[in-house]
């Protein structure tokens, strides 16, 4: 069949953005007159263990665990996942086949305990809640062509949530215990336009999602909305920049409840366990990820970085995102270390300090980039 050089280009891009694969080329010989075109695949290991240290004072947390990225050697992934945070233990375990009839239709299947110390904000002061949830959720994936889908979700979840025995106040406010079930429907709209050469990246994703809880207890319901977006350059080639932009909003209750968190394994690094809550939230991560050493199949960077953020605080406006007061600035630098041989193996250790008070850094140790 004929081909055209852009065609090829296009097909070996696609190769290299597989999990499984770590590099990919071409090679055109002449035979009998003919074109033979030929290409060559440099494969890696995609089960990779995962493991992620990270804290501040009086907060660390450790999660180990196994994610295979191409089970079955048809693109699906696997993961089981333990975490200790705080003397408190979270399990989840993930199952996707992202294409199956003929590459149209996916899914999703996961079950997931997630137990924490979760300090809810009162006008009185911060207490804290030993909170639970147990969840078992479905999708379904819908792909348009290799680079879009949308998924259709559904979650059964209960909350527990009991006050801790240490306050830091008197006869703290709020329940002393509650437990909650709830059933959420979940909309995602994901474009990825990313493009990979071993462990640099250029292009941008897009994910839009739509969540919607609905509270059996009370019969009510509240709405979450997030855009997510990455964009990479590569303006030299051992030069990576990489940014994150998150906007979430959601129903604006005047409650300790609100969905969005402000945390270091998230979102800002250094600045600690759910410190915050809020019911919008504008979050800035800008990275400049620079490769000094690439033999064979180990590679290692130093990098960088700014995570900026700002929230507004349940039942606040919007324009509470622009308040200098809900700002916080974490800068710092880390370094990467990377094993080509098995995707996502690149080991991450990041300190940052807090702009606004030099007093207050963290650092977060991990697998894989943080974003």
């Amino acid at each position: 069949m004929s081909y055209t050089l852009s065609d090829v280009e296009f097909d070996v891009q696609q190769l290299r953005n597989l999990p499984s694969i770590a590099n990919a080329s071409y090679v055109i010989d002449n035979v009998d007159n003919e074109s033979v075109l030929q290409f060559v695949i440099e494969e890696r290991k995609t089960k990779l263990p995962l493991l992620n240290i990270g804290g501040i004072k009086d907060n660390v947390w450790i999660g180990i665990g196994m994610i295979e990225s191409n089970f079955r050697q048809r693109g699906n992934s696997l993961l089981a996942y333990y975490q200790f945070t705080d003397g408190r233990h979270s399990a989840e375990v993930f199952y996707k086949n992202p294409r199956t009839l003929k590459g149209i239709w996916g899914y999703t299947a996961s079950l997931r305990k997630w137990s924490s110390i979760e300090p809810l904000f009162f006008p009185e002061g911060t207490v804290q809640y030993l909170y639970d949830n147990n969840s078992l959720g479905l999708s379904l994936i819908r792909n348009f062509g290799l680079r879009s889908y949308v998924e259709l979700g559904a979650t059964l979840f209960r909350e527990s949530y009991s006050q801790a025995e240490s306050q830091e106040i008197l006869n703290p406010p709020g329940p002393k215990s509650l437990t909650i079930n709830k059933y959420l429907s979940k909309f995602r709209a994901n474009h990825n336009q990313l493009f990979y050469s071993y462990f640099y990246l250029k292009g941008y994703s897009l994910n839009l999602i739509y969540q919607n809880v609905y509270n059996f207890q009370d019969g009510t319901f509240f709405n979450i909305i997030e855009l997510a977006s990455k964009v990479f350059f590569r303006p030299r080639p051992k030069l990576n920049i990489a940014t994150r932009l998150h906007l979430g909003v959601s129903t604006n209750n005047d409650s300790p409840f609100a969905p969005f968190v402000v945390d270091s394994r998230i979102n800002i690094r250094g600045i600690g366990n759910r410190i915050d809550r809020g019911t919008a939230q504008a979050i800035l991560n800008v990275e400049a990820r620079r490769t000094i050493y690439h033999v064979d199949q180990w590679s290692s960077q130093v990098v960088l970085f700014s995570d900026l953020g700002s929230w507004r605080r349940p039942g606040g406006e919007l324009k509470h995102l622009i308040d200098d007061n809900n700002f916080r600035h974490f800068v710092g630098g880390g370094i990467r270390i990377a094993y080509q041989k098995v995707f996502g193996a690149t080991l991450r250790l990041d300190y940052s300090i807090d702009l606004y008070n030099l007093k207050e850094r963290g650092f977060v140790f991990g697998l894989g980039q943080y974003f």
